[in-house]
This record gives C-alpha cells, structure tokens and sequence, in this order.
C-alpha cells in the first residue's frame, strides 16, 4: 500500500501546475493533503472519482485557510472530521479514516512564524493534540499520522541548524516535543529507512532561489505506531514533484 503526504498549499494552484496529471501517474493507494485552502465544492474532482478515489474533505472555517482532504482508493469504515476542540477544529486541522486493520490521520500543525501570539498557539495546540493522539491510541493501536508537522526534529533535517535556532518550526521546545511524541510511541518512518541521509527536505522557502539550492525544511512526516513497525516497506521524499512549496513525502507498508 502506497500513502502519499502533500502540503499543496493552496490546491486549486496545484491544479493549474499539474497536480492531478501527477496523481494519476503516481498512482498512490490513499493521498494526504495539507493546506488545501479551497473546499471541495470549488473543485472539480470527479476525474479522481472515476480513479476509484472515495474523497474526505475538512475545511476551516476561514475562507481560503489551511484544511486537509484524504483521497482513498480504499473503501474507509469511519471518518472523524477534526478532533472535537471547537477553538482548533474551526482551522480544518485534523481528518481521520479507519480502515479495517488501520486508523490513518491527516495533519496539518500550526505554523508560529508569524508572530509570539500564534507560536503559542502553536504549542498549545501541540500539547492538546499530544494527549488526544494518545487518547485514540487506547482503540486504535495501529495508527498512522502523515502531514505538515511544521517542525524540524534533528539538525540533519534543516539546511543551516545553527541560523535556524531561534526559527519558528526548530525551538528547542518544539523539537523536544517532537522527540517525546515520537518516543511516546511512533516512528519516524523516513529516518526509519534512511537514517543517517542528509540534505532531504519538503519544504523550501520562495526567497533567495531555496529550492534551487536545496536550501530546505523536513517538516512533513509520516509517523507510524510502534505497533505497525513490521508493516513499513519503504520511505521517501519526492523533491523532483513541484506544484507547492512543499514536495510529497511517501510511506510504503503491507
């Protein structure tokens, strides 16, 4: 089974870059998507349809603002929009689907860069959504988390870690979260298979020609329970795949 996780930031200009010229290539069994921004009702989708993809969709309140999408060629025995917290769940964050064997949760974390006021909200939402993970994991043991984490775990993962420190998305306490979240319970499936790798980012700031450069973030994940660490095949990052400023990250189980 292939499980694709894309920030597409902004997915109707996805769309006019290819996107779904790309899905149909790929061929992916389930696509994750983060900041779709638009709702589905905007789109035209029915050519994912006719690929056999049943489509979930959790948008924010906020018109044109963050919201995530599941698209799944396999056929979902439950869907949770969001997480119940009515303060977070108005920004379209969270989208879970349960499968027979499996629960799969799409994420897109809060980004702190725009100021002290959202980067607090940014951990307190960390926080809040710590607990909730672990709530679910006493029914749903085998668990997959994919998305926008906003956060680079390890030095490895961000191009320049010593300009970065004071950077939003690399705080030490974001990182130290990120590290007992992973240590609570999950694996890091991309480090999982390539663990000393360096220089393989998915995202890229627009400025100063990053991408180019490979000046980049990893900062989307595909977290998975220790419970299904036998089931991993295979991870990677697909930086050749441009439609956003993030690239699609992949995860292969059986």
């Amino acid at each position: 089974m292939r499980i694709v996780s894309y920030n597409v930031n902004g997915i109707r200009a996805a769309i006019q870059k290819g996107f779904i010229d790309w899905v149909n290539e790929d061929g992916a069994d389930i696509i994750c998507l983060q900041e779709v921004k638009a709702e589905s009702n905007q789109l035209e989708l029915e050519v994912l349809r006719n690929k056999g993809y049943h489509i979930y969709w959790n948008s924010a309140v906020k018109k044109g603002y963050s919201g995530v999408a599941i698209f799944s060629k396999i056929p979902v025995n439950n869907v949770e929009y969001g997480s119940g917290h009515e303060n977070y769940d108005k920004e379209g964050r969270i989208l879970r689907v349960d499968f027979n064997d499996f629960s799969l949760m799409c994420v897109y974390v809060p980004s702190g860069s725009s100021g002290e006021e959202r980067q607090n909200f940014k951990m307190q939402w960390l926080d809040y959504f710590h607990n909730y993970v672990h709530d679910l994991l006493q029914n749903h043991a085998r668990m997959i988390i994919c998305g926008d984490i906003n956060i680079c775990h390890r030095p490895i993962d961000i191009h320049n870690p010593v300009s970065n420190k004071n950077s939003s998305g690399f705080l030490p306490e974001e990182r130290e979260w990120l590290g007992k979240f992973i240590e609570s319970g999950f694996i890091d499936s991309f480090r999982h298979i390539h663990q000393d790798v360096p220089h393989k980012y998915s995202w890229w700031s627009y400025r100063a020609n990053a991408r180019a450069k490979n000046l980049g973030w990893r900062i989307d994940y595909h977290l998975v329970s220790n419970t299904m660490k036998n089931d991993i095949i295979y991870a990677d990052i697909l930086p050749e795949v441009r439609h956003s400023d993030h690239c699609p990250v992949v995860l292969e189980i059986r």
